[in-house]
């Protein structure tokens, strides 16, 4: 026991020993600097240097933009621009599908190459499958009277006012002989229609022009795109009024006929297609 209590007695010694730290100028030995010291305050000094070290550069890294100058942490700010980038690039790629998908179809209107789909009429919709059972849809004699008895009442009244059956009247893009009807079943998907030089080739309603230029299989060729997934396509003709991105007006002339290429004869080859799908313009159209 005294042993173990000498040696404590020798560690305290030590610790609180008072030292004295001098600082000699070393040409003249004049005292410069002196402290007075012990191993305790030393230790105690180093150690609140040490955690003060710690926290300062803790608050540093966690609540200061200095964090980002350490290798290894990344900017916020190239964050932020990365997570707009990002969602710019997103975006890019649903327009740039959008963009193939609409280039493909352009594709398909100047190739023929494509399933073709009947149409109704009176809708211009896709017409149901064939082995479905249609409905009856004739009107039964109770109808009739009441259309009729309807009809009667509505006659005469002048606040009723009149409204177009259809959302999208088309004009005919010109008057003349059509010498070659629309057949699908042959991927012949144009009617061709015979004219006379310098004849001015109409839209047939407002759209925009999505392709105006020379093809050598068909000459000068100009696509209108309309509203309602309707896009109308002018082959043959001899020069082109329009140019691609121009917003046109139904009746606007934006081509006009004549001879062109090894054709000899001055005809119009005019298409008609409704969500990529050809259709016959005389049922919509009267050439005549």
């Amino acid at each position: 026991m005294s042993a173990k209590r000498l040696k404590r007695q020798l560690l305290k010694k030590k610790l609180f020993n008072k030292n004295r730290l001098v600082i000699l100028n070393e040409n003249s030995f004049e005292e410069i600097f002196s402290l007075k010291l012990n191993l305790m305050n030393v230790f105690v000094s180093l150690t609140v240097s040490t955690i003060f070290l710690i926290t300062a550069t803790t608050f540093i890294i966690a609540f200061t933009p200095l964090r980002e100058y350490i290798p290894g942490y990344s900017s916020t700010k190239l964050k932020k621009e990365a997570t707009q980038l990002a969602i710019k690039s997103d975006s890019l790629e649903q327009v740039i599908k959008q963009n193939n998908l609409f280039v493909e179809s352009i594709k398909k209107v100047l190739t023929g190459d494509l399933d073709y789909a009947k149409l109704n009429k009176d809708s211009i919709k896709v017409e149901n499958k064939a082995g479905e059972d249609a409905p009856d849809l004739n009107p039964s004699k109770t109808d009739l009277k009441l259309r009729e008895q309807v009809r009667l009442e509505d006659k005469y009244n002048v606040f009723e006012k009149a409204k177009p059956r259809v959302n999208l009247v088309l004009l005919p893009p010109v008057k003349g002989h059509i010498i070659e009807k629309y057949n699908a079943k042959n991927k012949h998907y144009n009617i061709s229609i015979a004219l006379t030089k310098n004849t001015p080739i109409k839209s047939i309603a407002n759209g925009t022009v999505v392709f105006s230029d020379w093809t050598p299989t068909n000459g000068q060729v100009i696509i209108i795109r309309h509203n309602d997934g309707i896009i109308s396509v002018y082959k043959r003709a001899a020069s082109l009024t329009k140019s691609e991105g121009d917003v046109v007006k139904s009746g606007e002339v934006i081509a006009l006929a004549g001879i062109t290429g090894t054709y000899p004869d001055v005809q119009l080859y005019f298409e008609l297609w409704k969500d990529g799908y050809p259709i016959d313009p005389t049922q919509f159209i009267d050439f005549e």
